[in-house]
């Protein structure tokens, strides 16, 4: 990296002593003569051991045990993919992996040890030793794990610095280094923002730079490539895999994407309620899945055939011109996230807008929703007492955690002052509508299921009752069966409410689905629009086919042997 790349802010009076420590201090991938951190009481031993050992694991909350007699182990170098329906406990197994277990939830029964040391019954001062420099997470949800009010680059190397691995100087810079190998375009920039600033791809690619950053023996990845789009998801996965042919690191690759599984991983493991259903290499497990709840999900990742339809012919519910919005930070030139952006949704439409992480697709939702207001441009909304409603990506960062469900789906119609006989009566009906079971009312948003929460987000969207939905990445977190089900409940309220959607996703075999327009973004700008078989299946732009090819074809970088 050269002078002129160095993360900013750094003082002019740093000690040149200071760099040349920290050079000799670096992370590196070289085999080293010294033994992993080891907590106080961890014998030392010639063999190598496994990176993860998991034997006769149980973990309850309460009185509900969520984790049953689970057993694998991990290689180093190996990638090990956990698969499974949401709620089945994959998330679970990481955070007792890792010691991050929430309040309530304790390993009742079994070992869990990561490079040969015992993660179970250890204080949080020697947890804290081990994560980053020993093990580390990439977690499910960008936008809820980094500090908002510390720059992106500070945060990519905090282990470093809490590790004794780099000084201030040498941290900084490396920061830039990682969000590069990370496939970040412009590393100085995103390593000096603040994360709101930055798009959901970004903030994935910047956790997966932060996990890294030490060189640790185990990363554990909680679907860190689910809020990115075919080619970011592909080059992120060869940087993965690029660490792992390197290093030795050994990646235990929590998904629900059965193709990415299929490709990238050696071996794979089927939880469901909490038990190991089948386990395996990876080809053969999902090739020939032998558990009657793996053939179920396998089919249910295979892309379902769309139904044909008609050109929409309704009047304009939306209508989009010339947008523009602009983002500054610091005295440079602004960015411009969305440049001359222009659409029109008619009534009882599907419009998809597609199109890689970073590119304007949710720029632009909160520009049409009111959220953001726009630079320039203009925007006109078919006549409503109720504006566009947005569901977004994460539904669990967009709830109170302290609230339950049925306040959670009142909130918009106390909002506009409806008594409460009207508020019980709506929230029975839209339970109805998105095959939400009553019992669920009285849960927060931490007891339910990944495809729960979304039900549950698409609820208190329509409550108010809005000509427009708009939908970022819907889907994009749940794991196949979900993944259907909130589809086919997407098909089924646009029969019964003919429902007006602005549907955002880089899922493309689901925009075929269930869009019959496309609009196609690229920096801000639209590249291609059109019906979603002309686009999607006859692409004009090279971009679009570039998205198309990366969705169809996922190439391999799997380590040999």
């Amino acid at each position: 990296m050269t002078s002129s790349q160095r993360y900013p802010c750094e003082p002019a009076s740093e000690a040149a002593s200071e760099a040349a420590s920290e050079a000799a201090s670096a992370p590196s991938c070289e085999p080293s003569s010294e033994p992993a951190p080891e907590p106080p009481g961890t014998a030392v031993s010639d063999v190598v051991p496994p990176a993860l050992e998991v034997s006769g694991l149980h973990v309850t909350y309460g009185n509900r045990t969520v984790l049953q007699d689970v057993a694998l182990s991990v290689a180093p170098g190996e990638v090990f993919a956990v698969l499974g329906e949401s709620g089945s406990g994959k998330s679970t197994l990481a955070q007792a992996v890792l010691g991050l277990l929430p309040v309530g939830g304790r390993v009742a029964s079994g070992r869990i040890a990561v490079a040969g040391t015992e993660v179970t019954g250890r204080s949080p001062r020697e947890l804290r030793a081990l994560r980053g420099a020993v093990v580390a997470l990439v977690p499910q949800d960008p936008a809820a794990s980094f500090d908002p009010l510390v720059r992106v680059g500070d945060q990519v190397v905090e282990s470093l610095r809490a590790h004794g691995l780099a000084g201030r100087r040498a941290a900084r810079e490396r920061a830039v280094d990682l969000l590069a190998e990370a496939g970040i375009d412009d590393p100085v920039r995103v390593a000096r923002s603040y994360p709101h600033t930055l798009s959901g791809g970004q903030r994935q690619r910047a956790l997966i730079a932060a996990a890294f950053a030490a060189r640790p023996r185990l990363v554990v990845a909680d679907e860190p490539t689910s809020a990115l789009d075919a080619t970011v998801r592909r080059r992120i996965m060869d940087r993965f895999a690029e660490v792992v042919a390197e290093c030795g690191t050994a990646l235990l690759l929590i998904t629900h994407d059965f193709a990415l599984a299929r490709e990238r991983a050696d071996r794979v493991a089927v939880l469901s309620g909490g038990r190991v259903v089948e386990t395996g290499p990876a080809a053969s497990v999902l090739d020939a899945p032998a558990h009657h709840l793996t053939r179920g999900l396998v089919t249910a990742a295979r892309p379902a055939r769309r139904a044909a339809r008609t050109e929409p012919e309704g009047a304009p519910v939306l209508v989009a011109e010339d947008l523009v919005k602009e983002y500054r930070s610091g005295r440079g030139q602004p960015l411009r996230a969305v440049d001359g952006v222009g659409f029109t949704v008619r009534e009882g439409e599907f419009f998809g807008l597609v199109g890689e992480s970073g590119s304007g697709k949710s720029t632009t939702a909160r520009l049409v929703t009111g959220l953001t207001p726009p630079t320039s441009g203009r925007l006109e909304h078919a006549p409503s007492p109720v504006r566009p409603q947005l569901v977004q990506q994460s539904p669990y960062a967009a709830f109170d955690p302290r609230w339950s469900v049925r306040r959670l789906i009142e909130e918009p119609l106390r909002a506009r002052g409806d008594g409460a006989a009207r508020r019980r009566e709506r929230v029975r009906d839209l339970l109805e509508l998105t095959a939400l079971d009553s019992d669920l009312l009285n849960r927060r948003p931490a007891e339910l299921s990944g495809g729960q929460r979304q039900r549950v987000a698409l609820a208190r969207a329509l409550a108010p009752g809005p000509r427009l939905l708009v939908c970022d990445e819907p889907v994009s977190a749940l794991d196949p069966l979900a993944q259907r089900r909130v589809v086919e409940l997407l098909t089924g309220l646009r029969a019964e409410l003919g429902l007006t959607c602005l549907f955002i996703s880089h899922e493309l075999h689901v925009v075929r689905q269930l869009c019959d327009r496309v609009a196609v973004m690229r920096a801000g700008r639209l590249v291609e629009s059109g019906s979603s078989a002309d686009v999607l299946e006859t692409p004009r732009h090279p971009y679009t086919r570039e998205l198309l090819d990366a969705e169809a074809v996922r190439p391999t970088t799997r380590r040999a042997g």
